[in-house]
């Protein structure tokens, strides 16, 4: 399956105009493409450019809606719950990470929880908000339910990623991953690609092993059973059991705690109801920030700099390869699959945007494309 670069300049004012045609305001589709076009930046493709199906979709079907007022409904010095009243998940997201880091900057820490939202991309864009300001992030995140629990065969978790940030030198702290062990954007690629699902990846209605993206993504939106399983598989031999707890640990942050949907029961009768979870927390309650800094920095180069194994050149601690990656964007631009570039077209040409501005007269090379519209 080819794949186009494109500036990332082009992609941003792509996101712009669009999400503005669709309603939004500039300062809000000035929020969505940051956390789109992070997710590109480094490269996690699953959450960046090819999501944009997903929100024209929840837009016109109602279940996101454009004119949302996010409300505080209970609210202490250190915690907040927000009901988002079905908003724009990366709106609320961001609204929920500013109250927490404002919250911890003034009491040490903050806890926000968000019910009744939508899908807000990628977590890690909201911890990363609080380590930019010196705190420790952290955020998760219920879905629709995808995972099959350990010994289960019908999906009853969502992917529930977790990710925590924190400032450190030359490389911050970054964190951001699934609880299961791969994400639905994941298998959606491996749709658009029509390429068979690696063995372990997920599981049909029966709780088998299925290699077919298009069975184990239509079961999961029919909800007949089946899904992808938690970090370290479908056994307890690999820590399935442990991928499970992962997963209701994000759960407890972000559906108990605000009151709302649990996994299981979002995506349904035409709401969302998805729910999120953030914290901010203030090193300076703990002692000298800046000597914490420099305590975790020491930390984290002895690992990079311990023993490697045969044939291993380099260990990496979380948010190197993020941080190159974004290097080979500039240099390079962003790679976009051409079934995505597709699906931007069909979304452009829905909107009365100028395609040729931003194709110029692009053609598919796969004639076997395969639109998520």
């Amino acid at each position: 399956m080819a794949y186009i670069y494109y500036s990332r300049n082009l992609l941003d004012k792509f996101c712009m105009e669009a999400f503005q045609k669709f309603g939004f305001t500039k300062e809000e589709a000035r929020i969505i493409s940051d956390v789109l076009l992070m997710s590109d930046d480094f490269g996690i493709e699953s959450h960046g450019m090819q999501r944009l199906v997903r929100y024209h979709k929840g837009i016109e079907s109602g279940l996101i809606k454009i004119d949302a007022k996010p409300e505080v409904v209970f609210e202490t010095p250190i915690s907040a719950v927000i009901d988002a009243h079905s908003a724009m998940g990366q709106l609320v997201g961001r609204q929920a990470m500013d109250l927490a880091i404002e919250k911890a900057k003034a009491c040490g820490v903050g806890i926000v929880t968000v019910r009744n939202s939508n899908h807000y991309g990628i977590a890690g864009y909201y911890a990363r908000l609080a380590m930019d300001q010196g705190l420790i992030g952290f955020s998760c995140t219920n879905s629709e339910a995808i995972m099959v629990p350990t010994f289960g065969k019908k999906a009853m978790l969502g992917s529930n990623p977790i990710a925590v940030s924190a400032p450190a030198e030359p490389y911050p702290f970054f964190f951001d991953a699934s609880t299961t062990v791969v994400t639905r954007g994941k298998l959606e690629m491996y749709n658009k690609m029509n390429k068979p699902v690696p063995t372990g990846w997920a599981v049909n209605k029966e709780g088998a092993s299925s290699n077919s993206a298009s069975e184990v993504l239509g079961n999961i939106k029919a909800h007949e059973g089946g899904g992808i399983v938690p970090l370290g598989g479908d056994t307890e031999l690999l820590g399935s059991h442990k991928g499970y707890g992962y997963g209701m640990l994000c759960e407890l942050f972000s559906s108990i705690l605000s009151q709302g949907m649990t996994s299981a029961h979002t995506m349904q009768n035409g709401f969302s109801g998805i729910c999120h979870g953030f914290i901010a927390l203030n090193p300076a309650y703990f002692g000298n920030p800046e000597d914490i800094k420099k305590h975790f920095e020491t930390y984290l180069n002895e690992l990079r700099e311990s023993p490697k194994a045969d044939g291993a050149e380099r260990i990496y601690t979380h948010g190197e390869k993020e941080m190159l990656a974004v290097k080979k964007v500039e240099e390079q631009g962003i790679p976009v699959n051409e079934n995505t570039v597709k699906e931007m077209i069909e979304m452009a040409e829905y909107l009365h945007m100028d395609v040729k501005e931003y194709f110029g007269d692009f053609k598919a090379s796969d004639s076997n494309f395969k639109s998520s519209y």
